[in-house]
């Protein structure tokens, strides 16, 4: 497996990282942790080092299974973790209502956006110890909030960093203008946004401003919650809990639209002997500033189908091809 730099920080993370929302259980319709546990041992083993996961996937569990996945193992894997979504005040900018299964209006759960620095303190704590380990490769802020400065956020940050528990600092979600306060108090080594074909919307200004200053760019939600995959077809049913059973772009209408748009990819696919869902993996990370792919899997099956992506390389003219066909899909 290919690795690309953690920005500045000297740390190197497999071109497709292993996503574990899915793994939490909570909006996905429930997770084997069993099956999660030898997924991400997969991953390491396959040589996909790079694991991505967070405090408010399944309230904690996705953190527990990749501590569980990683004992003996944790000098081989890139841990990435996050903070800021809390549900333990009322603190900061109110995020969504949910149950323990999936937003809800009557849910009874209230996460909000926080990023104070005591807020901070305590989550990484938390984490680290959800995690069996004393330090966490990269600690991103999972959202932004206005009511804690940015300044005091990146200061709380920093100090991780030199007590040795976070060995590098990203951000998700963010603008150019926000990782330049960021970037005043310290080094920003990442930043983690949603991508797909589907979704262009940092190709104008955020690529390009993260290839300037040498911040390493995740993709998230790659192959669209499972709608690049070629596997979701329009007669597809979601079970209750699942965050795509009453999402607008999973409507039948649109999953034939997609359908007939990877059609035109078929010939690729078979040009480079692989699965769909492996081919939007190498566009992905084909992207010029685009470094890393997040991809989540519930099984090792899907994470060894999810690694031959990163193993995939792409003409120019491919890579073309595929952007007129996706260009295509935004204007119909």
């Amino acid at each position: 497996m290919r690795t690309r730099p953690i920005g500045q920080s000297g740390i190197q993370g497999s071109v497709v990282a292993l996503g574990t929302w899915v793994m939490g259980g909570s909006m996905w319709g429930g997770a084997d942790e069993a099956s999660c546990v030898r997924a991400i041992r997969a991953a390491v083993d396959r040589g996909m080092n790079f694991i991505d996961t967070a405090p408010i996937y399944g309230f904690g569990q996705s953190e527990l299974i990749v501590g569980k996945a990683l004992k003996g193992r944790r000098d081989r894997a890139v841990i990435a973790t996050k903070c800021g979504m809390v549900c333990n005040t009322r603190s900061g900018e109110f995020k969504f209502r949910t149950t323990a299964q999936m937003p809800s209006e009557l849910g009874h759960i209230e996460v909000y956006i926080y990023n104070h620095a005591d807020s901070i303190r305590r989550e990484v704590e938390d984490s680290l110890q959800r995690l069996q380990t004393d330090y966490i490769d990269l600690y991103q802020t999972h959202w932004q909030e206005s009511t804690t400065p940015i300044e005091d956020t990146m200061g709380a940050l920093t100090r991780l960093k030199e007590q040795g528990k976070i060995r590098a600092i990203g951000v998700c979600n963010a603008t150019g203008a926000i990782m330049d306060r960021y970037r005043k108090v310290g080094p920003l080594d990442s930043d983690q946004e949603k991508y797909s074909m589907l979704d262009r919307r940092l190709d104008a200004e955020q690529l390009p401003y993260c290839k300037q200053h040498n911040i390493a760019v995740l993709a998230y939600s790659p192959l669209a919650l499972g709608l690049l995959t070629g596997k979701v077809g329009p007669d597809r049913e979601f079970n209750e809990g699942d965050v795509r059973r009453n999402h607008p772009r999973f409507s039948k209408e649109n999953r034939e639209r997609i359908g007939a748009m990877l059609a035109r990819f078929r010939g690729l696919t078979a040009k480079h002997n692989c699965t769909m869902s492996q081919l939007v993996i190498a566009w992905t990370i084909a992207q010029p500033g685009l470094t890393h792919a997040l991809v989540g899997a519930r099984d090792a099956a899907q994470v060894e189908e999810n690694a031959k992506g990163g193993e995939i390389s792409l003409s120019e003219a491919e890579v073309h091809e595929m952007n007129d066909a996706a260009r295509a899909w935004v204007q119909a």
